[in-house]
């Protein structure tokens, strides 16, 4: 694709003299993409397609699935601030090179997630305050239509982990948990997103494990809160986050839900993936939250 343009111009130019591509690229947009998200993520993966040669449109392949699913990740690291294995930050940095973004949704660091900055008097609260809009000192959360907007794909998720669970043997202690979601989940055009956090440097966390060693791992996926792991190190949490998320599908469905949980110190409300089984209604503190107030603009058109 050419340079020197705006990214806009550049792909509208390339779907001109490639009409046959048009059906089959806007068949790769995601359900709850806004128009946004889906024009970078689309202009990354056109940009990108010339570097996996085994890729034909219309049809399947393993090189495909690489392309959409590093498109994915870039996206959601872009405008959800999700974060990877180094590796994989690397790769989906370098082939986003040329990928303008314009108004991207600035990120605070872990520390500041955490609340561990300092704070002076008048100093966040101020900034909060004339950022809040008039009649609004902090709202925030998964609008009331978000289950039922996530709810048909976590259906379609639901069926392919059973399948792929029934192939495994079922569920069990042996199982790769982490390979199965990341298989089912790429499967079917998302990503999962991992985020770490040290273990001593949570919030809320009973007194038992505040002293603890470790890395703790949460899994979203669609920003739907699915799992929390600990462990030794980052593989260990993930692995465990995977399990305790594998364990909602073991039901005879799973449903999404707006649940109060507490992130940094203070209750919200978070869209949270459920079996049908009762259980106990705690859930450990988020250690992250895409539901902030700026980044709820711009929603599908």
């Amino acid at each position: 694709m050419a340079e020197g343009r705006s990214g806009e111009d550049i792909v509208s130019e390339y779907l001109d003299q490639n009409p046959h591509l048009v059906e089959w690229v806007e068949s790769l947009r995601g359900v709850h993409e806004t128009n946004k998200q889906w024009h970078a993520r689309r202009e990354f993966f056109l940009r990108n397609m010339e570097t996996f040669p085994t890729v034909q449109p219309g049809f399947p392949s393993p090189s495909l699935d690489r392309l959409l699913s590093l498109s994915i990740c870039w996206a959601n690291h872009i405008f959800l601030g999700c974060r990877y294995p180094q590796p994989v930050m690397d790769r989906i940095k370098e082939m986003a090179d040329g990928v303008v973004v314009n108004d991207a949704p600035v990120r605070k660091t872990r520390d500041e997630i955490m609340g561990k900055g300092k704070k002076t008097a008048g100093g966040d609260d101020d900034s909060c305050a004339k950022r809040a809009k008039p009649g609004n000192p902090f709202k925030q959360g998964p609008p009331p239509q978000a289950p039922a907007e996530h709810q048909p794909f976590f259906n379609r998720l639901y069926k392919a982990v059973a399948w792929k669970l029934v192939s495994a043997g079922g569920f069990g202690p042996n199982l790769d948990h982490f390979e199965i979601l990341r298989a089912c989940t790429e499967s079917s055009k998302e990503s999962l997103s991992c985020v770490f956090v040290p273990l001593k440097d949570i919030p809320d966390l009973p007194a038992a494990r505040t002293q603890k060693e470790g890395q703790v791992c949460e899994l979203r996926c669609q920003t739907v809160y699915l799992g929390t792991g600990y462990g030794r190190d980052e593989a260990a949490a993930r692995a465990m986050a995977s399990k305790e998320a594998l364990k909602a599908f073991q039901g005879r469905k799973v449903t999404v839900k707006i649940c109060r949980r507490r992130f940094n110190g203070r209750d919200v409300e978070d869209l949270v993936l459920l079996d049908d089984q009762p259980r106990n209604p705690g859930f450990p503190p988020a250690i992250s939250y895409p539901f902030q107030p700026e980044q709820q603009g711009d929603g599908p058109s």
